[in-house]
């Protein structure tokens, strides 16, 4: 067991979903955002923090053995906006991590990575990155500057290109992306309970009998998702179908991939 983990973006939707299910995984949490917890958990540590600060960054990165980093922004923004906490907030930790030991990190990394390829292919973890905006493209960015650090300083990062988390399916792509809370959480402990980890990429879904995406090379670390989407299914189908041809029916990506460029 991780004697204290940091996670980062603990107000955030994810962090809230996992905080208070980490009693396996550390002793004791430090939990930051940019803006105030005010729910955490009891014995929890909470640390507001802007990730742009790079001195603010080093010191809540001390005396942590284990990262997992949800903090930044999650949907599609100006650039300048994605600069600042995916991009350089990215660059602060993974620094903060080189000084202090490297613990082992947890990046939340997004499918939106792979966005522009077609719903009909199915995609190892070796696939072309085909970002479908500035998200993403700040995504494949941490996913480079994470192997980066691996083979320049022997950091370990997991890679977790999360689909869809929410308590059930949303939708007809949600049938392929859905990745239950609780397979977030029994992922997480495997990646801070396995002997080795090295940089993998890990497809960040459930069991799901539509799924996009190959997940058989992250079995080396003992994860198996529990829940499939099919168990919402005929839910699903009584939803009105949208159009064959409409961005959330042909890309993985759905409508990221239609947004337009916001300006800052």
């Amino acid at each position: 067991m991780l004697k204290k983990l940091l996670i980062t973006g603990a107000a955030g939707t994810l962090g809230r979903m996992i905080r208070t299910e980490m009693g396996g995984v550390a002793e004791t949490l430090r939990l930051s955002d940019l803006v105030p917890i005010e729910d955490a958990p009891e014995g929890a540590e909470v640390v507001t923090c802007d990730l742009a600060d790079a001195e603010a960054v080093d010191r809540l990165v001390a005396g942590c053995d284990g990262v997992v980093h949800l903090g930044g922004i999650s949907v599609e923004k100006p650039f300048g906006s994605i600069l600042q906490s995916n991009i350089i907030g990215l660059h602060n930790l993974y620094e903060a991590a080189r000084r202090h030991g490297q613990p082992r990190i947890l990046f939340a990394s997004s499918n939106h990575v792979v966005g522009f390829h077609p719903q009909d292919a199915r995609l190892g973890t070796d696939a072309a990155h085909k970002p479908d905006g500035w998200y993403g493209v700040s995504k494949s960015f941490g996913e480079a500057v994470a192997l980066m650090y691996f083979h320049k300083f022997g950091q370990e990062t997991a890679l977790v290109r999360i689909g869809s988390v929410t308590p059930e399916p949303i939708d007809r792509r949600a049938l392929a992306t859905w990745f239950a809370p609780e397979d977030f959480v029994s992922l997480i402990a495997c990646v801070f309970r396995a002997p080795r980890l090295g940089c993998p990429v890990i497809w960040g879904a459930s069991d799901n009998d539509t799924s996009w995406w190959d997940n058989s090379g992250a079995r080396y670390l003992g994860w198996r998702p529990k829940r499939n989407s099919a168990e919402f299914a005929k839910k699903i189908a009584a939803l009105p179908m949208p159009a064959a041809d409409a961005p959330v029916s042909k890309w993985q990506g759905g409508v990221f991939t239609a947004l337009p460029i916001q300006e800052d």
